[in-house]
């Protein structure tokens, strides 16, 4: 074997575990017992009584389960699936990862025939349906969108046996008629109501009703689920989809599964379970609320909210803290909520009959969520930003310079909304004018650099529409730079706001050159207390008055502007702004980005002339 060896395939979060498979398919890729045994040792894997597992243990694996002799097709079918997994399992997906998922799905469909073809009684009609029994009278075509109750009991046992500590609650907790859930982000919810919903939808019959701000966030659940079936070789299709299975009666309605966003209005007068993902993030959630609810009148349905913590302004707020319940009663009936982490870290029934639940970063760690690097989050946010994003604790905004409630009013439904813009066409605006910000790293090893894409206003005193945002960490500012220039290729970039500090000078230099970014103004912009109250005046006036939109499953954006809060300089003589970074003032890089391109338009709301230019 050569001494370059395969890299390990790490099994996604959500499957269980298991050093002995993990072993295995180790091997089957070309490791050797030894390099296991010492890769186990690196990473710290050890076996049920927390024992280094030794090589002479791999070595007896190997034996016993005559690993040498597992046949090719086995080995292929070890490997689609670890990567299929991983695919399902990330949150956010490229079009290039929902691509590969789908031939995935095929590839496992394909390796089913043959495992039907190698069993006895198998026959080349398993290989090809369209030969084999030439005489057989026509076959009866699958019935589209149904589980078989094998394949209903295999998509279960997939999922339960997935589950760490604290997902193992919720599917416990699954028949309360309303769950509200606190979380951290990024620890696998969205992921897992999507799952829930797809077994309740097999086993019951009841609908599934999807909310979340946008379409396009509410089409993550409808990823998942798509990809879930296809595990056991089931395709899913329509929108609505309409889902039948041999546990439920043939004469029986489908069950449907509804994916919205803020066309939420068009599922009035539909029924059943109801997912309310990100609720604390929503804008007119008091209206969106009394249509969700409507959909769950009846008690066979369920109600569940989820959502990372916003702020103590968020109109959902009250629900959460019982205070919405007490200020509808008498004095004498109005009851105690406690809502602490330490009440509710196990889960808890309030007096309204909600259950509650609250999971911080730590407690995944704790049920066996091992994605996280938490001391690593801990240097690269402020500790109020750590707390509030994997802490589940609520912001106060009233000393940041923009308020939640105005920039949640900006949100969108972009796929919906936007018939001029196709994100995934290779020129996603047409020959339309683009506007771009940068705001880069304070150092190559230091905070997120951001870049930001917007339509600039068709009209004078039109909205700006943000297209894109990226962010990106650890690269120099060559890597930077044809970082832009990769993303802007696909738009008619007339202007680029870059931020000339630190590693920006660099970056802007590289862009600025002649020949560089054809057709685009270069602006290279130095920050002054002057230049930067500018900014934020100019950014306030144009969310205030409604002239921003982007997609509403944006959270980070969000976030971004409200870290943002006066203070006083060093000095202190002087008024600034500033969202620190574990010490530092270069936070906030999505938002800043975002100024950038605002500030391209006078604070009288006409567009300056196009050039390159420089601010001070």
């Amino acid at each position: 074997m050569n001494d370059a060896r395969v890299p390990p395939i790490v099994p996604p979060a959500y499957v269980q575990f298991d050093p002995r498979r993990h072993a295995r398919s180790l091997f089957w890729r070309g490791w050797g017992i030894s390099q296991i045994a010492d890769e186990f040792a690196l990473h710290g894997i050890a076996n049920e009584k927390g024992d280094a597992i030794a090589r002479s243990t791999i070595e007896s694996w190997k034996q016993r389960d005559r690993w040498d002799d597992a046949p090719s097709i086995r080995k292929l079918e070890d490997a689609i699936e670890i990567r299929f997994m991983a695919l399902v399992a990330k949150e956010k997906k490229t079009a290039g990862d929902l691509a590969e998922l789908d031939s995935l799905g095929r590839q496992i469909a394909t390796l089913a025939r043959v495992r039907r073809y190698e069993e006895p009684g198998g026959h080349e009609g398993d290989l090809n349906e369209n030969v084999g029994n030439r005489n057989a009278g026509p076959r009866k075509k699958p019935k589209k969108n149904h589980f078989t109750e094998e394949q209903c009991a295999e998509l279960k046992r997939i999922f339960l046996a997935g589950l760490y500590d604290y997902q193992r609650k919720w599917w416990d907790e699954k028949d309360q008629r309303t769950r509200m859930i606190l979380k951290s982000r990024q620890i696998g919810a969205t992921y897992y109501f999507a799952f829930e919903a797809l077994i309740d939808a097999i086993e019951t019959g009841r609908n599934q009703i999807f909310l979340s701000a946008s379409k396009a966030q509410a089409h993550q659940f409808r990823s998942y689920i798509v990809s879930f079936a296809k595990l056991v070789g089931v395709s899913l299709t329509g929108d609505p989809m309409l889902i039948t299975s041999d546990l439920r009666p043939a004469e029986e309605a489908a069950a449907e599964f509804h994916f919205l966003g803020t066309n939420f209005r068009t599922a009035q007068g539909r029924h059943g379970n109801f997912y309310f993902d990100e609720f604390f993030w929503v804008h007119s959630f008091e209206e969106l609320n009394k249509v969700a609810s409507g959909m769950a009148t009846h008690k066979k349905w369920r109600k569940t909210y989820f959502s990372t913590p916003s702020t103590v302004a968020h109109p959902a707020y009250p629900y959460w803290t019982g205070e919405r319940r007490n200020r509808r009663r008498k004095k004498a009936d109005r009851v105690e909520f406690d809502v602490s982490h330490a009440a509710l870290a196990a889960g808890s029934v309030g007096p309204d009959r909600i259950w509650r639940h609250i999971v911080t970063i730590r407690d995944a760690e704790a049920g066996g969520c091992d994605l996280f690097d938490i001391d690593e989050l801990q240097d690269e946010y402020a500790p109020d930003e750590f707390a509030n994003l994997f802490g589940c604790e609520f912001v106060d905004d009233s000393l940041s310079a923009f308020k939640f409630n105005d920039l949640i009013a900006c949100g969108c439904d972009s796929l919906a909304d936007w018939e001029d813009f196709n994100p995934d066409a290779d020129r996603p605006y047409g020959s339309r004018s683009v506007w771009a910000g940068y705001d880069p790293q304070e150092s190559e090893d230091g905070d997120n650099a951001a870049l930001v894409i917007a339509a600039p206003p068709l009209v004078e005193g039109g909205p700006f529409r943000l297209l894109e945002r990226h962010q990106l960490r650890g690269l120099d500012f060559e890597q930077q730079a044809e970082f832009i220039k990769a993303v802007l290729k696909r738009y008619n970039c007339t202007y680029l706001g870059i931020d000339a500090k630190g590693v920006g000078a660099g970056v802007y230099q590289l862009l600025a050159k002649p020949g560089a970014m054809p057709n685009t103004a270069v602006a290279k912009i130095e920050y002054s207390l002057e230049l930067k109250a500018g900014m934020i005046m100019k950014a306030q006036n144009v969310i205030r008055r409604g002239r921003l939109a982007f997609d509403g499953g944006w959270l980070d954006l969000v976030s971004a502007f409200v870290s943002i809060k006066k203070t006083l300089t060093t000095s202190g003589r002087n008024v600034t702004f500033k969202a620190g970074r574990g010490g530092n003032d270069g936070h906030a890089d999505l938002a800043w980005a975002t100024m950038h391109i605002l500030m391209n338009e006078p604070l009288d709301g006409k567009e300056r002339p196009k050039s390159t230019m420089e601010i001070f």
